[in-house]
């Protein structure tokens, strides 16, 4: 099986190669398209899903992630899942007997939320954070943190970290190296991986 995995910015990216290793091994292979931006993402959309329906053979996944940010996740989902069906592809809702060629995934409200949901892992990039932050309840649910990577900047601030504003990039690597999957808290990360799993289960 091999993934392409359509992203809308580096952190995206970092994130990608950081998780995605522990689960797609030996004979199994990604590769990382990203975007300028979410506006972009969507702007390239229709056209590199057509192009990969010309040629994609069957043992390929095209899977696309991006942020919710303030959109309407039903919307921005429907949305998704008519490019890939106006380019000719099957999507994963829609597939018999799971054929699918496009999995759409949101991250809720960014990717951001994903870190908060391995809180273990901010601490292990981050020592001085506190030992019980994500018990607080603004961080309890961290799919429902509002301006999440604000947040983010906002808490490890607190703790002395990115005096002069948070290098997403730089966080988004040295958190996810440490994340372990089957423990995110991040509702949007669950559904996430499990695309990921169910097309290796195919």
């Amino acid at each position: 099986m091999h993934f392409e995995f359509l992203l809308e910015e580096e952190t995206a990216e970092k994130v990608i190669d950081n998780l995605i290793p522990q689960i797609i091994t030996g004979e199994h292979s990604y590769r990382c398209i990203r975007f300028q931006g979410k506006k972009d993402l969507l702007k390239n959309l229709p056209v590199e899903l057509k192009g990969y329906a010309r040629w994609i053979p069957n043992d390929y996944k095209i899977v696309v992630l991006l942020d919710r940010d303030r959109d309407d996740c039903i919307e921005l989902k429907n949305n998704l899942n008519q490019m890939a069906i106006d380019a000719g592809l099957i999507i994963k809702s829609s597939a018999p007997n799971n054929l699918f060629q496009v999995v759409n995934r949101i991250a809720i409200e960014e990717i951001e939320s994903w870190f908060f949901g391995d809180a273990d892992a901010m601490r292990m990039a981050f020592p001085k954070l506190s030992k019980n932050f994500e018990n607080k309840s603004t961080y309890r649910i961290p799919d429902n943190i509002i301006n999440t990577w604000e947040s983010m900047e906002r808490i490890l601030q607190k703790c002395g970290y990115f005096k002069t504003g948070l290098r997403k990039t730089e966080a988004a690597h040295e958190i996810s190296k440490n994340m372990q999957p089957l423990k995110n808290r991040s509702k949007s990360f669950q559904i996430f991986w499990q695309g990921i799993t169910d097309c290796l289960q195919i």
